[in-house]
């Protein structure tokens, strides 16, 4: 069985323990990314099923003699008509409701149905799906691809495993003690950054880009928030949270995280 280390908060080796079996998985990409497409959710939007349909408008007109409110002898297409004014049997009517009228519904709107994704996946795959992921998480190769700028440096004791009580503390010394851990380049990318988008997609929703960043998988009863590395408890832990963009995310595992994957 393979042997991890585990760090103290100042980086240095506390103790060596074996590594659950999980880390040293088979890596499917494949599952991996069919469970990646089936999470994928995208917010449905649609304008409303009335929109353009709330005029008063009667159904499409008739070309027939002898009959009330027919278009016979106008010239007038047949298209559904709202009155503005009547005088007897002679109508100042308009266009309505139809897509070629002013104030008319959409032609072709978008469709809610078609945003909703009902993909569904097998358990069997979610689960090799979800130990390939962690199993990544401890290849330097998949690492080092995924985090291109740190080429030059060199990731030791993959998967990184830190003391439990690293949760207990504050702010300021959970960014030294990354910084001890993984060295100032690599502290640098793992911490999240934001900046504005370069090109036209900055006017169209989406201003902003952000680094992937670290993810710091704590235990099942630990505590802690930090607005600088994605924190996720080990039970709340998925496929999404470690190879969305692609296998290979910077991840530092807590002592009782490691603990409660071994178990489970």
């Amino acid at each position: 069985m393979n042997k991890a280390i585990i760090l103290d908060i100042s980086g240095k080796e506390k103790e060596r323990i074996d590594l659950p079996k999980i880390f040293s998985s088979n890596i499917r990409k494949d599952i991996v990314y069919k469970v990646l497409e089936t999470k994928k959710n995208k917010q449905p939007y649609s304008p409303s099923p009335v929109g353009g349909k709330q005029a008063s408008a009667s159904g499409k007109m008739r070309h027939r003699r002898h009959v009330w409110q027919t278009h016979y002898g106008k010239g007038m297409s047949r298209i559904p008509r709202k009155v503005m004014s009547r005088r007897g049997t002679q109508f100042n009517w308009v266009g309505a409701e139809i897509p070629s009228t002013v104030g008319g519904r959409r032609a072709h709107p978008p469709k809610v149905i078609s945003m909703i994704n009902t993909r569904k996946i097998n358990k069997k795959e979610l689960k090799i799906a979800f130990s390939s992921a962690i199993s990544a998480t401890a290849s330097e190769r998949l690492v080092m691809k995924k985090y291109e700028s740190i080429n030059s440096e060199k990731l030791k004791n993959l998967p990184l495993i830190v003391e439990s009580k690293i949760s207990n503390l504050k702010t300021k010394e959970i960014l030294n003690s990354l910084r001890s851990i993984l060295g100032d380049k690599i502290f640098n990318v793992a911490i999240k950054k934001r900046k504005v988008r370069a090109g036209i997609g900055k006017m169209r929703g989406r201003k902003y880009k952000k680094n992937a960043g670290l993810l710091l998988v704590i235990g099942e009863n630990e505590n802690l928030k930090n607005s600088l590395v994605d924190v996720v408890s080990v039970k709340n832990l998925n496929v999404t949270n470690l190879a969305n963009g692609g296998l290979g995310r910077l991840v530092i595992y807590t002592e009782n995280a490691v603990k409660y994957l071994e178990n489970k």
